[in-house]
């Protein structure tokens, strides 16, 4: 999915975030009014929960590190073998 917008409306007790993406795609995330006071808070709580559901094939099913690993392309425990010089 390559997100191409994010939609956000406040219905009522709770921040309802629509991701979108190129091909018509929609995640959408509910976001407790108690987490978020902006329409700005509840976008970066609903991407945060996103990458919380992000290790699922990137370490095998297990949590990320931190944040920046979450956020990473999943390689960071790659070893790189140098090139041999003949």
């Amino acid at each position: 999915m390559h997100l191409t917008s994010t939609k956000t409306t406040h219905p009522a007790d709770f921040w309802k975030v629509e991701f979108i993406g190129d091909r018509g795609e929609r995640v959408t995330v509910i976001v407790p009014e108690k987490e978020a006071s902006r329409e700005d808070d509840a976008i970066d709580r609903a991407r945060a929960m996103m990458v919380e559901l992000t290790p699922f094939g990137t370490r095998g099913g297990e949590r990320s590190i931190n944040e920046y690993d979450a956020l990473s392309n999943g390689n960071l425990d790659e070893e790189r073998v140098p090139r041999k010089r003949h």
